[in-house]
């Protein structure tokens, strides 16, 4: 483990078996979505020279929908920093707040609707959101 981010071995298995597509709450809310006539892309770039993808992403509305994890956004209900690797962790989870906002402000300069929820919310309640967002977006 010399060099690795991970403090242990069991630390680094729980990180890795982490999925970074297809989580639960996405699979939720996909369902939810594509049940209320919605179709949709996954895991799709909103323009093709942002190297950023959306999870949920409707082309024809310019909606980008992001479901995002507790841990790895720090939610400000639920995240709790770890105490192994303080010195690792801490950047990281910086970054990718810097990343997401970063993401949203040049989604929206370029005409994109970004909807942001996180992860421990009612699927029923965000697929509610989205849908009323997408119906108010021209078609293009």
């Amino acid at each position: 483990m010399t060099g690795s981010w991970a403090t242990d071995e069991h630390a680094r298995a729980t990180m890795v078996a982490n999925r970074s597509k297809d989580t639960s709450p996405e699979l939720a809310v996909r369902s939810l979505l594509h049940a209320q006539g919605l179709r949709y892309r996954t895991h799709h770039r909103p323009e093709p020279t942002l190297r950023r993808t959306a999870d949920i992403l409707f082309t024809r509305r310019r909606v980008a929908v992001f479901i995002d994890g507790c841990f790895w956004h720090a939610c400000p209900e639920h995240f709790i920093a770890p105490r192994s690797n303080p010195d690792y962790w801490g950047p990281k989870i910086a970054s990718n707040q810097r990343r997401d906002r970063e993401t949203d402000s040049t989604l929206a300069s370029l005409g994109w609707a970004v909807l942001r929820f996180w992860e421990h919310e009612r699927p029923a309640d965000v697929a509610g959101i989205i849908e009323r967002v997408v119906y108010s977006q021209p078609n293009r």
